[in-house]
């Protein structure tokens, strides 16, 4: 449950980062993505560690 749970904070964190990122251009939505992944993994981690036993 916790690697579903981290797979989609990753899914969800790195789509935001490229969405923002994209108004700007390609690059910026791959740096971006890859920091909103980035915290999409550290945000869900967190929330699981405390919510599954």
């Amino acid at each position: 449950m916790r690697g579903t749970l981290a797979f989609i904070g990753t899914t969800v964190g790195g789509a935001i980062g490229w969405w923002i990122g994209a108004r700007v251009g390609i690059i910026t939505a791959v740096i971006l993505s890859a920091v909103g992944s980035g915290v999409g993994l550290y945000y869900s981690r967190r929330v699981a560690d405390n919510v599954i036993p």
